[in-house]
């Protein structure tokens, strides 16, 4: 599936291509224009007010985005169970929790084919079914080794949501609103990581405090991995109310839906024969960059720029955000906290990431991407600094070697790490998205951020497999080289990544 790079500035045009990474972006501005010039606000004045039914449109399909966030997180609450009851160590846990992310990478790979060949709904379709399956299947799971297969599928309906929901919302929305309505998906993401930690902690309520204790004769961490059918099922049946995207319908050659979707989204029928004329033209003179036009003249290295984007890529996970999100209930057990503390605290770190994305989405037109990163970038060195000093307090006492951090020590632990969710989420959970959208010249854009993109799902694998082993060694030693990683992104940014604020992407190259 490809979108032209004037769909959206932002990673929601540049994930069209079935590119392997997250979709954290919160839009990217633009210049007012519909051409290949980013996000776009409209050509003069303020923009209309955004249609109901386009917000259902736009809300319905980021809903993928929100099963994407959900699937990802859902798993910490679960982690400690699942060590309980299949007698399972660390590293056999890190390659289970890990196990979803190969299967995003082959799902977003593979995704973008996928809504080419049958339609952007039909694609949601079977992201849908293959959640529930998930959800099912990990609710039942006799062992590992099929909970790791049933991670795998889960990861692959990731996959194809982090492609289709933001080129979806991009190909269907009106210009003057798509920079706002592209946004959900990145909303939806926090969205749904939010939630898991919600439904965790009330399922480990209400099953009696720990997720090893039953619940209706089944283990509390099964509910948890069992309840992202729900919203699942949801999904796949409002994909069913959303109209096909105008730009594959005009791929297809039904011109006349075209049409009418164009109609129905825009608001009016006049204007519609150009459009249908604009996206023919476009699909038309699409060119898809080959591997030999990312190396420099004398083809024996990568261009820089897509190195940069590489290593924003690698720096965005190796500062270790989703070991807060896969792993905290393991990690705070593991100084002492008990299942329903833990679980409560995952979730008002979940709450801090939305704040912090609201923030940045807030910001990253205003003063830029390069001061949003430096900010984050400091502030989670010295958040994850203190994290490290903090569980170096970490005691074991007693038969069971059981762990214990003192309470002073514990609070200020909880304090600087929800500051480093929110310095990430400010920053560099946002701002990467919308530079990998925009920082590559056009011939190559799609091409290099799929590179980058498959870098980020290869760094998030090393963190999420190595994090058990590493915390078993040293929780403090683990969170040492997270702030390391931390405070070598700032020269990183600071020499080597360009301000692109207010630039065309016609001027990136």
């Amino acid at each position: 599936m490809t979108t032209s790079t004037g769909s959206d500035g932002g990673p929601g045009g540049g994930h069209g291509g079935g590119r392997g990474g997250p979709a954290r972006n919160g839009g990217t501005g633009g210049t007012g224009k519909t051409g290949t010039t980013g996000t776009t606000g409209g050509t003069g004045g303020a923009p209309p007010t955004v249609a109901p039914r386009i917000v259902f449109i736009a809300a319905a399909a980021a809903l993928g985005g929100f099963l994407f966030g959900y699937d990802s997180a859902v798993i910490n609450g679960a982690v400690t169970g699942i060590q309980h009851d299949f007698k399972v160590g660390s590293g056999t846990t890190g390659f289970m929790v890990a196990a979803a992310l190969p299967g995003a990478a082959a799902g977003a790979l593979t995704g973008g084919q996928l809504a080419d060949r049958i339609g952007r709904i039909r694609a949601m379709q079977i992201a849908a079914v293959l959640f529930v399956a998930s959800g099912i299947g990990s609710m039942f799971a006799f062992h590992t080794w099929d909970l790791t297969l049933w991670r795998i599928i889960g990861g692959f309906a990731i996959g194809i949501a982090s492609v289709i929901g933001p080129a979806y919302i991009a190909e269907v929305s009106p210009p003057a609103y798509r920079g706002r309505l592209t946004a959900f998906q990145q909303l939806a993401i926090v969205l749904g990581i939010a939630f898991s930690a919600l439904v965790n902690y009330l399922i480990n309520l209400a099953a009696g405090g720990t997720n090893t204790d039953h619940l209706g004769g089944l283990a509390a961490w099964r509910w948890m991995l069992g309840a992202e059918a729900i919203p699942a099922v949801v999904y796949g049946v409002l994909a069913t109310m959303l109209p096909e995207s105008p730009r594959y319908l005009v791929a297809i050659g039904d011109d006349d839906r075209a049409r009418e979707v164009l109609a129905e989204v825009e608001g009016t029928t006049a204007n519609v024969g150009d459009r249908i004329a604009e996206i023919r033209a476009q699909l038309a003179g699409e060119v898809k960059p080959k591997i030999v036009d990312l190396l420099t003249p004398s083809r024996r290295n990568l261009l820089a720029v897509v190195w940069i984007g590489i290593g924003l890529s690698v720096f965005q996970q190796f500062v270790g955000i989703n070991v807060i999100f896969y792993y905290s209930s393991l990690l705070w057990q593991s100084v002492g906290i008990d299942t329903s503390n833990s679980l409560l605290i995952s979730m008002v770190s979940a709450v801090v990431n939305i704040a912090g994305t609201v923030v940045a989405m807030a910001l990253v037109d205003r003063i830029g991407r390069r001061p949003l990163l430096l900010t984050g970038s400091v502030g989670m060195a010295l958040s994850l600094a203190l994290t490290a000093w903090m569980f170096s307090y970490s005691t074991t006492s007693g038969a069971g070697g059981k762990a214990t951090l003192p309470k002073g020590q514990g609070v200020v632990a909880l304090l600087s790490a929800n500051a480093y969710v929110f310095f990430f989420a400010m920053s560099w959970g946002v701002v990467v998205w919308v530079l990998l959208g925009e920082m590559f010249p056009n011939r190559i854009r799609a091409l290099a951020l799929s590179v980058a993109a498959s870098a980020q799902w290869l760094a998030n694998w090393l963190v999420t497999v190595s994090f058990p082993s590493l915390s078993r060694w040293s929780l403090s030693g683990a969170y040492t080289l997270y702030a390391v990683a931390a405070t070598l992104s700032v020269p990183f940014v600071y020499y080597l990544v360009k301000e692109t604020k207010g630039k065309t992407l016609e001027s990136m190259g």
